[in-house]
C-alpha cells in the first residue's frame, strides 16, 4: 500500500508540473524532467536537472513545496488523517496502517504520533518563516518575493528537501548568518524524526525519561554532526575554490552548515565537485549515514548505525547480547539493521555501475550521485543535470527506493517473524 500510493502521488505531482502553466517558458516540461522534480520533491531529496528558481513558473514552485510538504509529513501519515477526518476516529486498520508508515513501536502510541507529526510540522516551520521572511524580504528588497523564498525555505528546510528557488544556489542569499543558521536548525530538527521530537515534547530535558531510540538517535546525530563539522573544516580550510578565502567565522558556519546538510539537507554553500576527493569520499558516508527514523531524512538511518556498532561492541567482548542505556537490543534488530545496510549497499553499487555506463565517468561522481539520490540527500556535483533521460530514471528509482523501500523493507522482515518449532545442527562456517 504504501508503494502504491506513494507512486500514484508522484503521477499526480508529475502530471501537473507538466501543465503549460507550471513552467516560466511557453511549452511546457519534458515528461522525465517533469516525472524527476516530482519524485525529487515527494521523496524530499532536492535533487533536479533543471534550475527551480528559472524552470518553473511561481504555480509551478507552488507545486514543487506541495509535493515537499506532503511527502515530509509521509503520506501514510496524511491518508491516516484523511481517514480521521472521515470517520472521526483512529480505527484498528487506520492505526496499523498508520504505524508502519510512521514506524513508532507501539500501537497505542500512534494517535499521539500523528498529533506531534501535525503539530510539530506547523510549529517549526511557521518559527522558521517568521525568521526567514522578514530577512529574505530585506535581502530581496521586495515585500512579495522575500516573503515568498521565506516560506519556501522553511518548509524545505525542515522536511530536509533542499530545495533552493535562489538561481545561483545558496550564495543567492551571500551567505547571510541568520539565513544560513536558521535552515541549519530546520534541517537538524527535522533530521531527528517525529518519534523523537514527540519524546522530547513530552519529556522536554529529562533525559532518563528518554527512551532508548531517542536516546541512540540524539548520540549519534551529535556525534556525526561535530565529527562532520571538524573533517570538512580540516579538509577544505586552505581550498581556494570553496571555503579557503572566507574569514575564520565563515569557514566556521559553512563547516557546520556543510555537516548538518550532508545527512539529508541537501543544501550547499559551496560546489560539491569543488570540493577535494578525500571531502567528497567523507560526504558520501555521511550521506549514507543519513538521519533519524521516521523523520524527514533518508540513509540508513543513525539508530541503524548504533545497533550494529553495539553489536560489534558486543562482540569484542565477548558478550552474548548488545546493550545500550540498560536495555538490551534483541537480536532480531541486528538481523534487521544488517539486512538494511546490506540492501542500500547493494542498491548504491549497481546503480552507481549504471550510472558510469550511461554517462562514461570514472566512480567518483556517479558513486556521489547515487549515495545522494538514494540517502534523499540532494548535494550534486552537477551530474543529475548532465545526465540523459535514462540516468534521471536511475536516479529517480534510487530517490523512490531510499524514501520508501528501505522502510518498507526494514518493516517487512520486522513484522515477518515466525517461530520455527526446529532447530539444524550448529554448523560454524570460517569467517575473516
Amino acid at each position: 500500500m504504501a508503494l502504491l500510493i506513494f507512486a500514484l502521488v508522484i503521477a499526480v505531482f508529475t502530471s501537473l508540473l507538466m501543465m503549460p502553466w507550471a513552467t516560466a517558458a511557453p511549452g511546457g516540461a519534458e515528461f522525465h524532467d517533469a516525472f524527476f522534480v516530482a519524485t525529487s520533491a515527494v521523496t524530499v531529496t532536492g535533487l533536479t536537472p533543471v534550475n527551480t528558481a528559472e524552470h518553473w513558473s511561481f504555480p509551478g514552485q507552488v507545486v514543487v513545496l506541495l509535493a515537499i510538504q506532503i511527502g515530509g509529513l509521509g503520506i501514510i501519515t496524511i491518508a491516516a488523517l484523511l481517514a480521521v477526518s472521515v470517520t472521526r476516529h483512529l480505527g484498528l486498520r487506520t492505526r496499523l496502517i498508520a504505524q508502519e508508515g510512521i514506524s513508532t513501536g507501539r500501537l497505542g502510541e500512534v494517535g499521539h504520533l500523528l498529533k506531534t507529526v501535525v503539530i510539530c510540522s506547523a510549529v517549526v516551520q511557521t518559527a522558521l518563516a517568521l525568521v526567514l521572511i522578514p530577512r529574505m524580504v530585506m535581502l530581496e528588497e521586495d515585500l512579495g518575493i522575500g516573503a515568498w523564498k521565506g516560506l519556501f525555505y522553511s518548509v524545505s528546510a525542515f522536511n530536509n528537501a533542499g530545495f533552493v528557488i535562489h538561481a545561483d544556489g545558496m550564495a543567492g542569499v551571500g551567505y547571510d548568518p541568520v539565513v544560513l543558521w536558521t535552515i541549519m536548525i530546520g534541517v537538524f530538527l527535522g533530521s531527528l524524526g517525529f518519534p523523537v521530537l514527540y519524546v522530547l515534547w513530552r519529556s522536554r530535558w529529562h533525559i532518563a525519561q528518554w527512551n532508548l531510540h531517542a536516546k541512540l538517535t540524539m548520540e549519534v546525530t551529535t556525534i556525526l554532526f561535530l565529527l562532520g563539522a571538524a573533517i570538512y573544516g580540516f579538509m577544505e580550510w586552505n581550498n581556494s575554490e570553496t571555503i579557503g578565502e572566507m574569514d575564520l567565522w565563515e569557514k566556521i558556519q559553512s563547516s557546520l552548515f556543510a555537516s548538518v546538510n550532508m545527512r539529508s539537507g541537501g543544501f550547499s554553500v559551496v560546489e560539491s565537485n569543488l570540493e577535494h576527493s578525500e571531502t567528497m569520499l567523507i560526504t558520501d558516508a555521511l550521506m549514507f549515514a543519513g538521519g533519524g527514523s521516521a523523520s524527514t531524512a533518508g540513509g540508513i538511518k543513525v539508530t541503524t548505525i548504533a545497533v550494529i556498532f553495539l553489536a560489534f561492541l558486543a562482540e569484542a567482548r565477548g558478550h552474548a547480547e548488545s546493550s545500550a542505556h540498560g536495555r538490551t537490543i534483541p537480536a532480531q534488530a541486528v538481523r534487521v539493521a544488517v539486512s538494511v545496510v546490506a540492501m542500500g549497499a547493494t542498491v548504491v553499487l549497481l546503480s552507481t555501475l549504471a550510472l558510469m555506463t550511461i554517462s562514461g565517468y570514472d566512480m567518483e561522481r556517479p558513486l556521489y550521485e547515487s549515495i545522494s539520490a538514494f540517502a534523499t540527500v540532494g548535494l550534486t556535483t552537477g551530474l543529475t543535470e548532465e545526465l540523459p533521460p535514462s540516468g534521471l530514471y536511475v536516479l529517480c528509482a534510487l530517490m523512490f527506493t531510499g524514501r520508501i523501500g528501505i522502510i518498507t523493507f526494514a518493516a517487512a522482515l520486522t513484522i515477518r517473524q515466525r517461530r520455527i518449532r526446529y532447530r539444524y545442527p550448529e554448523g560454524r562456517p570460517l569467517i575473516g
